[in-house]
């Protein structure tokens, strides 16, 4: 049994296409998981969720930018330092100007459909166990699990769940780490990675109690997306900021 797991869209249609492409030229798979965040900040927010909502036999849950789209919510603000306490006053009126803008791209019926996506997906596989879907952390769509957590603070957020391998999304950054009982994936970011920049997807093969799981990574072209952007979005710096931001 084949499972492609995507997450952290944004609105990225082209990167979107990409990813999609690159998974059929591959085999295509079985079932297809997409792990939240739709439509935020992207050129695309509507046909980027449309496209979502075509793909035959997807499962898809809610990420952390989908219910501050839909509730009015947003996150944390975790300032630092000084210097970044004096620059937050423009953060939240660029985020804001983006959240709005995206907003008005999306029709009541599809806002109405994020409000009611799950916060979580799961499966028994045939001779390997239980699976789980996630976006930041079981119970937490905020929670950042990385590449360097402790391993006992990435088993303490799976520790109420049964399984053996959970897929999340939310940092934008692809992990595979084996830590005993749990095997706990990020995979990454489709349309807004963070650490290069090239697409992120997870395409996972499951053989008897094996799961082999391809990291995979997919070049879209970023410079059709900012002008896409500019055309498209007055707030559009905001956004080309974090496209870019695996450029150092």
């Amino acid at each position: 049994m084949r499972l492609a797991v995507l997450s952290d869209i944004h609105g990225n249609l082209l990167a979107l296409e990409a990813a999609l492409n690159d998974l059929a030229t591959a085999g295509g798979a079985d079932k297809v998981w997409v792990l939240g965040d739709l439509c935020a900040f992207g050129p695309r927010p509507q046909e980027s969720l449309q496209r979502l909502r075509d793909l035959k036999g997807a499962q898809i849950i809610s990420g952390n930018a989908d219910r501050y789209l839909v509730t009015g919510s947003r996150p944390p603000n975790r300032v630092k330092e000084e210097a970044e306490w004096l620059d937050l006053p423009r953060v939240l009126v660029e985020r804001e100007a983006n959240f709005g803008w995206t907003v008005s791209q999306l029709r009541f019926e599809e806002a109405e459909y994020l409000a009611k996506l799950p916060p979580e997906l799961d499966m028994q596989v045939a001779g390997y166990g239980y699976v789980i879907g996630y976006h930041g952390a079981p119970g937490n769509d905020e929670y950042n699990l990385l590449p360097d957590t402790p391993d006992e603070e990435v088993l303490d957020q799976l520790s109420d769940r049964e399984g053996r391998l959970g897929f999340g999304g939310h940092t934008h950054r692809p992990m595979d780490r084996d830590l005993g009982w749990w095997r706990a994936v990020n995979v990454g970011s489709v349309g807004m990675p963070m650490d290069e920049m090239r697409a992120s997807y997870a395409l996972v093969t499951f053989e008897g109690d094996q799961a082999q799981i391809d990291l995979r990574r997919v070049d879209y072209d970023v410079e059709a997306v900012i002008a896409d952007l500019q055309q498209r979005n007055p707030s559009w710096q905001w956004v080309v900021g974090r496209l870019t931001a695996a450029r150092g």
